[in-house]
């Protein structure tokens, strides 16, 4: 099984608990940085959004809301994740709005300058070629079309990192096991977290496949980052 597949299966088997365990672990947080990124492309006024790693679909649901003329097209590889997507935004009368498809990330099925905005949460750091999944987003998005990523960062305070970083190794891992009965999905978090670049060398990356980090914005101390982007 390849590092992709068991990322995509890890998702899959978490699917049902996963949106339980954003908002517990995250104290609700999450729901406010989700709020956050979906202003900054409502502002904007698209009429076609791609959301990558769209998982349960909160980030998509967000988007039609505030963009109440936009159609907004969800993208994951988590077939389980999707379904619930699916169902949640059957609740909510939104399937004439929202279309969810399964899919690659560093392999997106659509035409260049499909999308006027493309929002990616907590999902770039899963993507299995980082290079390939933002030279996909540089191709697909319209020149002059706006990109709002989010996603988790180190803090920088000293003791808020030392505080927060206990918490994420070691607390976060124990109750994500416990509750989700998966051994290996809240260990990952954090490594990937770790491995992923922290903002200035990603927004060093992003000039290099054409996209300008017009701002970035540092949130809850640092936890999380939203970075604001433009095609070149």
């Amino acid at each position: 099984m390849s590092e992709q597949q068991h990322v995509t299966a890890m998702f899959d088997d978490i699917a049902p608990r996963y949106d339980f365990l954003n908002h517990l672990l995250s104290f609700n947080i999450d729901k406010i940085w989700r709020r956050k990124t979906a202003r900054f492309i409502t502002r904007h006024k698209p009429a076609n959004i791609l959301d990558l790693a769209t998982g349960t679909a909160d980030l998509a649901i967000l988007l039609a809301r505030s963009c109440p003329q936009a159609k907004i097209t969800g993208l994951d590889l988590s077939e389980n994740m999707l379904q619930i997507g699916q169902q949640k935004i059957k609740t909510k009368h939104l399937e004439q709005q929202i279309t969810l498809n399964q899919g690659d990330a560093c392999k997106l099925p659509f035409a260049d300058n499909s999308f006027d905005a493309i929002t990616v949460a907590f999902g770039v750091r899963n993507f299995q070629n980082l290079e390939e999944g933002l030279s996909e987003m540089q191709r697909v998005i319209r020149p002059g079309g706006h990109i709002a990523v989010l996603e988790f960062s180190t803090p920088t305070r000293i003791l808020f990192k030392s505080l927060y970083s206990f918490y994420f190794h070691k607390i976060l891992p124990i109750i994500g096991k416990t509750v989700s009965k998966n051994d290996s999905a809240y260990s990952y978090l954090p490594d990937s977290v770790s491995k992923f670049p922290q903002p200035e060398k990603f927004i060093a990356l992003l000039s290099l496949h054409g996209l300008n980090c017009t701002q970035k914005q540092s949130l809850s101390g640092g936890i999380a980052t939203l970075y604001c982007i433009e095609k070149q």
